[in-house]
């Protein structure tokens, strides 16, 4: 092969991965809007997560806030609450999984599975019926002492769990956590 041949070769070879790079670019700059939009608007993403101050919930009382567009129930138990929802048998419970998105999956329904601390004493749940998407009424209402649907008649206990009336599953449990002693964080 000629020196002349050779230097054709290699520009002609340069001249194959340069376009070949030009067109990889422009079809990258095309594709990323597209991806781009895919992604949580900055007002969807401010509100996935917000902290609670929860200093002035009194025991046995309970706040509700509005979290990603549904209420959540912030309940602050009393002794009787916890030991009411800790007497139940597991036998007695239409729903036993703990829907608990702090725990294991596999994780019974049990109150300490549905708990935020390990006392007891705050339960965090979507304020959200499981049968229609009604919301409960609370502050221990109903045939159990937690909440009461009253369009449909569902009645869950202290505990969230529902325990007569036509909806399938307890109340479900969002991702809560303290970050002091007085704000939780959702989400």
């Amino acid at each position: 092969m000629s020196q002349a041949e050779d230097h054709t070769t290699s520009r002609r070879d340069f001249l194959f991965y340069a376009t070949g790079g030009a067109a990889v670019v422009a079809g990258g700059a095309a594709v990323w809007p597209l991806v781009n939009q895919m992604n949580p608007s900055a007002d969807v993403q401010a509100l996935s997560s917000i902290h609670v101050d929860i200093a002035n919930v009194a025991e046995g009382t309970q706040l509700t806030v509005k979290w990603l567009g549904k209420p959540v129930f912030i309940r602050h138990r009393s002794q009787a609450d916890i030991e009411s929802a800790r007497g139940v048998e597991m036998s007695q419970l239409v729903d036993t999984n703990a829907r608990n998105a702090n725990k294991p999956s596999d994780a019974q329904a049990t109150d300490q599975n549905r708990a935020l601390d390990d006392a007891g004493q705050w339960l965090v749940m979507m304020g959200v019926c499981t049968h229609l998407g009604c919301v409960p009424l609370g502050n221990g209402a109903g045939n159990f002492d937690g909440w009461f649907c009253p369009c449909h008649g569902s009645h869950y206990d202290a505990a969230g769990r529902i325990r007569q009336g036509p909806a399938p599953e307890n109340l479900h449990i969002p991702v809560a956590a303290f970050t002091d002693e007085t704000t939780i964080k959702l989400g």
